[in-house]
């Protein structure tokens, strides 16, 4: 069984800059461990304008994972920017 990677720490700023120069691989400093949980999940069902999906696709295959684990980080991500 593979085991997980603790992600590198890096400032929101120097995130940021790597993203902004044109970084094609950030996943090293994404903390992904939290997606797949032996949880009981609910599915949901969420319309997402053409325009945005085909951006939301974009930085996922530029960062190297599914669209689903892409969006499950950021709401993650905000959630706990927003919650402490």
């Amino acid at each position: 069984m593979k085991k997980s990677k603790t992600p590198k720490t890096i400032t929101t700023e120097e995130f940021d800059r790597l993203f902004d120069e044109g970084e094609t691989d950030l996943t090293e400093y994404l903390d992904l461990k939290n997606l797949k949980t032996s949880h009981p999940i609910q599915r949901i069902n969420i319309d997402i304008p053409i325009a945005l999906l085909r951006q939301i696709d974009l930085e996922a295959n530029r960062i190297g994972i599914a669209r689903t684990a892409l969006i499950k980080v950021w709401i993650s991500d905000r959630l706990k920017a927003h919650h402490g």
